[in-house]
């Protein structure tokens, strides 16, 4: 851990997690002013509050200190410490709020995470987890995390407003990450996915992939979509359908997409041919910006490179998301880390949008709260 320093202070609530995940790993303390302070609700909402209560039962120490109204929020980290945890998350976001920070932290415990997410399993704001399963978990294997014990399960499916969902998620923990060169994106052999329908018709999860490989088919043959229909307590609190698809290419890269129906009670009714085509169309505009890491986890990987040996690490990426253009600022305050960034336009060798190579070297991050055996 690097040794306890001034600590780092910003406004707003934007960002809260990245600022959080790594205060922890660089163990610096930060403080966070004005969080929606002009609002008629001020304050920390209840998916925030959440999130700073997983932060506390994962780590061995910390100290948090949060004002009456809500507004400002002081983190001291302590030891990341993992074990066993079972967590009830917010339904306001879905439970891959909370798993994005999870695959950041989980490496660099002192015992291995294991850990029971109880919330919203898939909606339309955050990846769900299926997408992360698909694409996290062998973005990890790549830095040398790979081991019988690194799964991500959804025992239960919950679709907002009610929930009701449950998975199960676990990590073993690395003294020290591998450096990667991610530079050849390879071209698309396979598109999975899983169409999944709780509390409604199990027709509709047919109805999805019968739109949605009407699309795929005109591209590559290999289009395999399962269907995922959970009865009875395995299927939560409110009715809804959604679709996520992976692409993969030769060289072993994953490209998602998903797409959820309206909750309940909230929107227009969507009709499954409409979700299952807008959700193969939104595929392949995320293969069309490619890279080697897609979009969801692109702060995932600059994170790990960040972390990793003191060598050079690379990865060719697609246009770089807002959220990460925000991490890289904060990846230089709390690590003094700055990544060189290179833009390939799209020519003979590369398809698709103008990629960008990021080079960094990593700064030797050693897990110290690892116990030796």
């Amino acid at each position: 851990m690097a040794t306890p320093t001034h600590s780092l202070g910003y406004a707003g609530c934007n960002f809260l997690r990245q600022r959080l995940v790594l205060a922890t790993l660089s163990g610096r303390p930060v403080k966070i002013r004005k969080i929606r302070a002009r609002d008629d609700n001020p304050g920390l909402r209840d998916f925030e509050a959440s999130f700073i209560r997983l932060m506390d039962k994962i780590t061995n120490g910390s100290r948090i200190e949060i004002n009456q109204t809500g507004t400002t929020l002081y983190y001291q980290p302590g030891l990341l410490y993992g074990g066993t945890v079972e967590h009830d998350c917010s339904v306001l976001r879905s439970i891959g709020y909370y798993l994005e920070a999870l695959l950041c932290l989980a490496p660099f415990m002192k015992h291995p995470l294991r850990i029971v997410l109880r919330g919203v399993t898939n909606d339309q704001v955050d990846p769900s987890v299926d997408v992360l399963k698909a694409t996290a978990l062998p973005l990890l294997k790549q830095f040398g995390i790979d081991s019988e014990s690194l799964e991500l399960k959804v025992v239960r499916r919950g679709m907002p407003p009610g929930g009701g969902g449950e998975v199960f998620f676990s990590c073993p923990v690395r003294k020290a990450l591998k450096p990667i060169q991610l530079m050849d994106p390879g071209k698309i052999k396979r598109i999975r996915g899983v169409a999944y329908s709780v509390r409604v018709s199990p027709q509709m999860a047919n109805r999805i992939v019968d739109s949605a490989r009407g699309v795929l088919n005109k591209f590559i043959p290999d289009v395999y979509i399962y269907t995922d229909h959970m009865k009875g307590p395995n299927s939560g609190k409110s009715p809804g359908f959604g679709l996520s698809l992976v692409a993969e290419t030769t060289s072993g890269t994953f490209l998602s997409a998903e797409l959820a129906s309206n909750p309940q009670g909230q929107g227009a009714a969507m009709l499954p041919e409409d979700l299952g085509r807008d959700c193969a169309r939104l595929l392949l505009e995320e293969i069309y910006r490619g890279g080697c890491v897609d979009s969801t986890n692109q702060s995932l990987a600059l994170l790990l490179m960040t972390l990793g040996q003191q060598d050079v690490s690379k990865v060719l990426l697609g246009p770089l998301s807002p959220y990460t253009i925000e991490f890289l600022r904060h990846l230089k305050s709390f690590f003094q880390i700055m990544f060189k960034i290179e833009t390939k336009p799209c020519g003979e060798e590369l398809k698709g949008g103008d990629k960008v190579l990021m080079t960094c070297v990593g700064v030797g991050f050693s897990n110290l709260s690892k116990t030796l055996k």
